[in-house]
């Protein structure tokens, strides 16, 4: 395990960081108190690995595990895996040109990159033995006792990484490259999103800035012009994903996707155009199952629903109603059960989504991700945006209404004091909860969000570490390490106790973050202001997240942000109807309804969220059609790339004189085509004899000057009849 120390310090190339012994993977396995079974299990790991070409090493690790270290043992076998990849890759389209026929000479023009290498070794390690792999996978069946499998950090990168980025303000494209280098495509496309839109938030913020000074809350031309930002950036977006995918060439790499070993098949049948037998299940059965997203989705929304109303029921009555002892205490405790209850609740959610995942039964982990993604999104939309729903469109516009309701917590309070009555005070309507709200969520909770992401991981961690130290004084160390192994190992030892890096978590935060722009931040016009520093901060920290506090993701490939790129356009056309309806309710002097339901104009409203929607497809359309006139990058090199194709073909197929360029088309060049045909035509017909009409009619005239002078002298003779 690397640390800050070890990644700023001067004296930080200690040696157990410059090299990882030629390691591909450690395979962490866990030790059991049934030791027969636990040595059943690791001959079965080893056979395994051996069986699919993987030489293998085994250290000791902490009290309870042993770490096997693995590596290709011949280098040639792996090549031949990744040669075929790359024939995948032509056959399915994700790459234009075919690979050399000459495998050496494939090789010598695009060399096998870092994570090209450590991606077919993942696989040949986890890829069902009917398709070439071990079928190890962590965690289930079999292999419950492989905890997990992973890559060594390359710490001599990852210093220079972040020290570089330290001192950037702006990533480019060899940053990018670099991260896709080191940690695949999937990897390096979420850095991408966050840089391009960091960069498109400067228009916003600084908009932003004028408009809350001028402008003020609930602006109409702010909310417009936001709104025609997020359509820009969203459509933008899209070219740009494909930009990139056709820059690291992986366009098309999602067709190509990677079977999950927990799938079950009903049936085997012949495809009906390979004639291959192909693992089959009822796709009615799959129907059924999702239908379950439904009463997934309003369970969701009633169980958080009920939760947020509850609390925020609370909140009022403590905060605008309840005048009595311990009040500024009292007033925290919606806070308190939120912060108690919301994790575990969205853990249980989450679990749930899970296990309805996997009821659903997809063969292949894309499929399955991506129908996971669009679950967790519905929580995540619930919990994060719900609090501000309630207070704008059922605080503000009803909360005269509702207070008498509140009542039952007065009744319910009076029933454990010792007092007879509780003091109250008259309700009225808080019009400054809403700007206060958004400034928690787009500040507060962004510090906090980074405190837990960052700060606290490594402070755990780092006393974890320390209480382990105070344990082992005076204890025999579980390992007799060679010498000149220990500090390597024990680096080792730490990275198998990091969390494994997934990149959803980042995407989630982004993505609603992306939201609360696009929804609310006509509540509060410094919100992009707000997540332009904070995404500043986001680059670094999620890179230092990833050399630091995780384990080496595995490099997969991508050619796009995935489900998420959904989320973005949801969110965006949702943001539009959101905004209107904000902006028509509390725009002009008295801010808001008041909580009387009478102050509202509903066919107004209707109408303003009609007309915001019709104006947002309207740009929409303007947009994608605009961007799609533009020539990109990425498909002028498609462009290249195809025609250098064709031309290749052609030569290897008709030969270099069907794409010799032809001579210029000029009289000089044309006169001497001419002249030769009508002189061969002359010799053949006069060796021949005879010679058909059609022959002695092109032979009249010999050539260009002749058919011009013939040519003049019938134009001069009808000039001349005509007068």
């Amino acid at each position: 395990m690397s640390s800050l120390r070890s990644l700023y310090a001067s004296n930080g190339d200690l040696p157990e960081l410059k090299t990882n012994m030629d390691v591909d993977y450690v395979v962490h396995y866990n030790i059991t108190s049934d030791r027969a079974e636990a040595d059943a299990g690791f001959t079965q790991l080893i056979e395994a690995l051996t069986r699919v070409g993987l030489a293998s090493e085994v250290r000791p690790g902490d009290e309870s595990s042993v770490l096997v270290f693995v590596k290709v043992a011949s280098e040639r076998y792996l090549t031949s895996h990744i040669y075929r990849e790359r024939v995948q890759d032509w056959l399915y389209s994700v790459r234009i040109t075919a690979p050399e026929k000459d495998v050496s000479k494939e090789f010598t023009n695009q060399p096998v990159t870092e994570a090209e290498r450590l991606r077919t070794v993942y696989l040949l390690i986890t890829k069902p033995k009917n398709q070439g792999g071990a079928g190890i996978t962590p965690n289930v069946g079999q292999w419950k006792y492989v905890t997990s499998i992973f890559p060594l950090h390359d710490h001599v990168f990852n210093r220079q990484w972040i020290k570089q980025w330290s001192t950037k303000y702006f990533l480019d494209e060899k940053d990018l490259d670099q991260i896709r280098d080191k940690f695949g495509e999937s990897v390096a496309f979420y850095f991408a999103f966050l840089q391009s839109y960091f960069a498109f938030l400067l228009f916003p913020a600084a908009f932003g800035f004028g408009a809350w000074i001028i402008l003020g809350r609930y602006s109409w031309f702010y909310a417009t012009v936001n709104s025609l930002w997020s359509i820009v950036f969203f459509e933008w977006w899209k070219n740009k994903e494909v930009d990139l995918a056709v820059q690291w060439g992986v366009r098309g790499v999602s067709q190509i996707q990677r079977p999950r070993t927990q799938f079950k098949w009903d049936h085997e049948a012949a495809d009906v155009v390979t004639g291959e037998a192909v693992k089959v299940y009822s796709p009615i059965k799959r129907l059924q199952t999702q239908l379950l997203q439904i009463p997934f989705a309003l369970g969701c929304l009633s169980i958080l629903g009920a939760l947020y109303v509850f609390c925020f029921s609370i909140e009022i009555f403590l905060s605008e109603i309840y005048n009595g002892p311990f009040k500024s205490y009292l007033t925290f405790t919606p806070t308190i059960i939120l912060t108690a209850v919301l994790p575990t609740l969205s853990t249980i959610l989450g679990n749930f989504a899970e296990q309805l995942t996997d009821r659903e039964n997809y063969e292949t982990i894309d499929a399955h991700h991506a129908a996971l993604v669009r679950k967790l999104f519905i929580i995540n939309f619930i919990t994060s945006y719900t609090p501000l729903f309630l207070s704008a469109f059922v605080y503000m516009p009803f909360g005269n209404l509702l207070v008498p309701y509140l009542d039952i917590f007065k009744i319910t309070a009076e029933k454990f004091s010792s007092e007879k009555t509780i003091t109250t005070q008259g309700f009225q309507i808080n019009p400054d909860r809403l700007r206060k709200q958004m400034i928690y969520f787009t500040v507060t909770a962004q510090i906090v969000n980074f405190a837990l992401e960052v700060v606290v991981p490594y402070v755990k961690r780092s006393a974890f570490n320390e209480v382990e130290k105070i344990q082992s004084k005076g204890k025999a160390t579980v390992a007799n390490d060679v010498p000149d192994e220990h500090a390597f190992l024990e680096r080792v030892r730490n990275e198998a106790k990091l969390e494994i890096y997934d990149v959803t978590g980042d995407y989630r935060e982004m993505v609603v973050q992306f939201g609360y722009l696009s929804l609310f931040s006509a509540i509060w016009p410094l919100t992009p202001l707000s997540f332009l520093i904070n995404n500043w901060v986001e680059l670094r920290s999620d890179a230092m997240k990833i050399a630091v506090s995780s384990q080496r993701p595995i490099p997969w490939r991508a050619d796009s942000i995935g489900p998420w790129l959904n989320a973005l356009g949801f969110l965006s056309w949702v943001g539009s109807l959101v905004s209107s309806a904000i902006v028509y309710l509390f725009s002009g002097d008295s801010e808001g309804p008041g909580g009387e339901p009478s102050n509202i104009v509903a066919w107004g409203l209707l109408l303003s969220i009609l007309l915001s929607e019709h104006i947002y497809l309207a740009a929409q359309f303007a947009v994608r059609y605009a961007l799609s006139q533009m020539d990109r990058p990425g498909l002028q090199k498609e462009r290249a790339e195809r025609f250098n194709m064709r031309k290749q073909a052609l030569e290897e197929s008709l030969g270099p004189d069907v794409t010799a360029k032809p001579l210029p088309p000029t009289p000089q060049a044309g006169e001497k085509i001419t002249l030769e045909s009508l002189e061969s035509e002359a010799r053949r017909i006069s060796t021949q004899g005879g010679g058909s009409p059609q022959q002695l009619f092109w032979l009249r005239q010999q050539g260009m000057d002749e058919t011009i002078q013939i040519g003049r002298k019938l134009i001069s003779q009808t000039k001349a009849a005509k007068n």
